[in-house]
């Protein structure tokens, strides 16, 4: 699978300057958060774990952003000293690459493509590129394309009006040995230079896909975005069966070990009113997730047969008790950057691979650390803070709906 993805964000958003004066198009505000942290979560979504941003318009304000609220991310910037076209900017993220292919997607578009279906026809036919094409009707910002039952793009039109057809969505899976071998300028458009003639050449594939797509670039699109893209606030009264229950650990379920970890059974103790009150947490939700980050076993200060040891007195204890642990997910690697440790959200979406069921629009994120309220958001969930191990934290917080004292609180509020 592609593990790595560039992301363009280099765009002045000329149509947005009234809505959104003096911000790259990708910092505009949606929902209360930057279009770009979307873009971000759905692409880790989909495995990707790597990400090289191509900067230019005010590309200190996105560099700031990444750093302090994606600092845990395995990303790198590189900035256009001068406008390089789409080509161009393509070309000096792509020297920055390490695998046969990378994803290529725009920071003011929402594609929500299926990487995996793009990867299967890249592999099938090796061209230059593979293009996402989406069906859409009434379109006059992007080219239209055709392409055969080989999936081999025969046709490519740029920026002209059609009624009906595919369209290019902006997303493209490109061999970067191939694309860096072709003989340009400096300055270059993607979609004129490279796409259409490659089409012409039979070099380029397309994988049609029918997902999500928004375009914040159009002044309609980014109203449209603040609605698509925002949760409701969070209603308890409306939980049922559809619902996912997503837990930490240690300070949510069992006593914290503030500096240390739960290195065995021994050491595992049940919070005050666990696992009581399990049952009635299982009753309310389809399922009850735990995941949690446990470093001490990549310190080597605890084996992985340590952690089954603890995890499995917490299960004989909740389902003794009537209540039932769907499944749990545990971050055991050094580094931050590790997509399944929290922020984070690798463990979420390997749950969602596990169960398919899962919603994370109908899911809560309870924990007792900031990293796990980004977690839950990076993942798309509503999130639940409980203060057993930090009492001063409070609302208004932008990655929090609801603070309760313990989660035994919280299941008395259900």
């Amino acid at each position: 699978m592609v593990k790595e993805c560039i992301i363009l964000a280099g765009g002045l958003g000329t149509r947005l300057r009234e809505a959104v004066p003096d911000l790259p198009k990708c910092m505009a505000p949606v929902a209360g958060r930057p279009f770009l942290f979307y873009v971000i979560n759905y692409l880790r979504s989909q495995g990707i774990n790597s990400f090289t941003f191509s900067l230019g318009y005010k590309h200190e304000l996105i560099e700031a952003y990444l750093q302090a609220n994606f600092s845990s991310l395995d990303y790198r910037c590189v900035i256009e000293d001068e406008p390089l076209g789409t080509g161009g900017a393509i070309r000096l993220a792509c020297a920055r690459i390490l695998e046969k292919n990378v994803l290529v997607t725009n920071g003011d578009t929402l594609f929500r493509v299926d990487v995996e279906a793009l990867d299967q026809v890249q592999e099938a036919r090796q061209p230059l590129a593979t293009l996402a094409l989406k069906p859409m009707t009434s379109f006059d910002r992007y080219g239209v394309v055709e392409i055969n039952d080989e999936s081999q793009v025969t046709g490519f039109r740029e920026k002209k009006y059609y009624d009906q057809g595919l369209i290019n969505g902006g997303t493209y899976l490109i061999d970067v040995q191939q694309f860096m071998q072709l003989d340009l300028p400096s300055r270059f458009s993607f979609e004129t230079d490279v796409l259409e003639p490659q089409a012409l050449k039979g070099q380029l594939a397309g994988s049609v896909q029918d997902g999500y797509f928004i375009d914040i670039g159009i002044p309609e699109d980014y109203k449209r975005a603040g609605q698509d893209l925002a949760l409701p606030p969070l209603d308890l009264k409306k939980i049922d069966k559809s619902w996912t229950l997503f837990l930490d650990r240690d300070g949510v379920v069992n006593e914290d070990a503030p500096g240390t970890y739960v290195f065995g059974p021994d050491n595992f103790t049940f919070l005050e009113g666990a696992p009581g009150f399990f049952k009635k947490l299982t009753d309310l939700f389809g399922q009850i997730i735990v995941a949690t980050n446990q470093r001490g076993v990549g310190r080597k200060l605890m084996t992985l047969d340590d952690l089954a040891a603890v995890n499995r007195k917490m299960t004989d204890g909740i389902e003794a008790a009537g209540g039932k642990i769907r499944n749990i997910y545990a971050a055991t690697e050094m580094p931050d950057t590790d997509p399944l440790r929290k922020p984070n959200p690798g463990m979420a979406f390997q749950a969602r691979h596990d169960f398919p069921e899962i919603d994370f629009s109908r899911s809560i994120m309870v924990g007792n650390n900031i990293t796990d309220m980004e977690f839950g958001k990076n993942a798309g969930m509503y999130t639940v803070f409980v203060l057993t191990t930090s009492p001063d934290v409070t609302l208004p917080h932008p990655d929090i709906d609801l603070i309760f004292p313990t989660l035994f609180d919280f299941a008395k509020a259900l």
